[in-house]
């Protein structure tokens, strides 16, 4: 696989319609994804040699996105800020060039704003997976 342009790596907020409509969250200069399955430790006396033995799919599954950038568009910065202040979760869907797609429900559970006297405002957001993560090799 040939290196990646992380500027191709997208985020986009569903609008809850039937069918939804994706929105990409404009204005990202920096994305992080990272999945996580917590292990479930069976070890005991009788272990071999004593050494730590783990239950196959038994752990919780999590994701969680960040990212940060500036304000380029009201629709992506509305969806957002709307999804934060009614704490539900929303569809996302994560597109990764060469890798695939992650899509289902995130909660956003941080929202900052800042921004310089003499610089662009800017934003950056934590998302946490909220229930089952569909994913499309691509």
């Amino acid at each position: 696989m040939a290196a990646q342009r992380g500027k191709d790596i997208l985020l986009k907020i569903g609008d809850g319609g039937s069918p939804e409509v994706f929105t990409t969250v404009a204005g990202l200069r920096a994305r992080t994804i990272s999945l996580n399955a917590k292990t479930v430790d069976t070890t005991d006396g009788d272990s071999a040699g004593r050494w730590r033995e783990l239950l196959a799919g038994a752990g919780v599954r999590s994701a969680a996105v960040s990212g940060q950038g500036v304000f380029r568009d009201a629709a992506s910065d509305a969806a957002i800020r709307e999804a934060f202040f009614a704490q539900t979760a929303r569809r996302w869907r994560l597109i990764v060039p060469d890798f695939g797609t992650l899509e289902g429900p995130f909660l956003v559970s941080a929202l900052e704003y800042a921004g310089e006297h003499e610089g662009e405002a800017s934003f950056a957001l934590s998302l946490a997976s909220a229930g089952e993560l569909g994913f499309t090799a691509l």
